[in-house]
């Protein structure tokens, strides 16, 4: 423990020889954060600058890219910085504000993917009604619902963890993420039953629902033509690689973090490091890649810089 005029410092006990490759870590992360700003930035304004792209599916796709930002800018600077600091410390007050928004925006994210499924089940499944259905005041509000349900929810926990005494002053992890729950001197039995209610209110309820309009729309194209089948295909696949890779995420967040699982410190960190690599790179890639529209639009970027070399 580091107490000062600041306030209560924790230490952040996740990191793996950190003395021998602290630049080589700075270099690769440093390196990665740039990549996930320029590419989730480049889709966004693609969608941002093409009329063609203000419908309802790409709109969605760039409020999942700007999720990722926000999610990447929450960890990454911190990260960067503790890399070349000789103690990797955070202050007791910003543990859970980080961890706040950590949770914020990954709940957003599968909320976001709810909204994405339901409008691709309207426009394959009710495509006649599809006008009516997804307006933008309907676009609109689901957006606010994905980011500002979360908040109004995770509120409550910050209120209910700010009561609690902590006893231990060092987190298993390199951010503030669950195990800011293995510090409390007392475990919370309203905490942890409020806990359970978000994960279902917002993983695992959003995860039913997308899992039974991607069932509805498979059902419907397989007993409608090929062409039906094709275009269910081409913007269906990318949200459900999405969605099987945040699963991923959010199960080794409960299994491993949240109920402290016996795994080696090494496995976590390169294990973390993955999660919190890979994910917010895998999405401008798959929606970069399978997304027809915005391939082409990308590939015209390309050709046009390619060009004037």
């Amino acid at each position: 423990m580091d107490d000062t005029s600041n306030g209560t410092y924790l230490t952040l006990d996740g990191f793996v020889e950190l003395h021998k490759y602290r630049y080589v870590y700075f270099m690769i992360m440093f390196t990665v954060y740039i990549l996930i700003i320029c590419c989730n930035s480049t889709i966004i304004c693609l969608i941002w600058i093409h009329k063609t792209l203000h419908e309802p599916m790409y709109i969605f796709i760039a409020a999942l890219l700007l999720n990722s930002v926000f999610y990447s800018t929450n960890i990454y600077p911190k990260l960067l910085a503790d890399f070349l600091s000789e103690k990797q410390t955070i202050t007791y007050p910003f543990c859970p504000f980080q961890a706040f928004i950590y949770y914020s925006l990954a709940a957003s994210e599968f909320l976001l993917l709810a909204a994405m499924s339901y409008d691709r089940y309207v426009s394959i499944c009710k495509p006649l009604q599809y006008p009516a259905i997804m307006r933008k005041t309907t676009v609109i509000l689901l957006l606010v619902l994905a980011w500002l349900v979360p908040l109004c929810e995770l509120t409550v926990s910050v209120v209910l963890y700010a009561n609690l005494k902590i006893c231990s002053f060092t987190l298993k992890g390199i951010f503030c993420n669950n195990s800011i729950y293995s510090i409390q001197c007392v475990r919370s039995v309203t905490l942890a039953i409020y806990g359970v209610f978000m994960l279902l209110n917002m993983a695992l309820f959003p995860l039913l629902f997308i899992l039974f309009t991607y069932t509805r729309i498979l059902i419907i194209s397989y007993r409608s033509s090929k062409t039906v089948r094709r275009k269910a295909a081409q913007t269906c696949l990318p949200h459900l690689l999405v969605l099987i890779n945040f699963s991923c995420f959010i199960t080794y967040d409960i299994i491993i973090v949240r109920l402290e699982s016996d795994f080696p410190k090494v496995a976590r960190f390169i294990m973390t490091l993955l999660i919190i690599t890979y994910h917010p790179l895998f999405n401008p890639i798959i929606y970069g890649l399978k997304m027809k529209e915005i391939s082409k639009h990308l590939t015209r970027i390309l050709n046009h810089i390619k060009l004037h070399r």
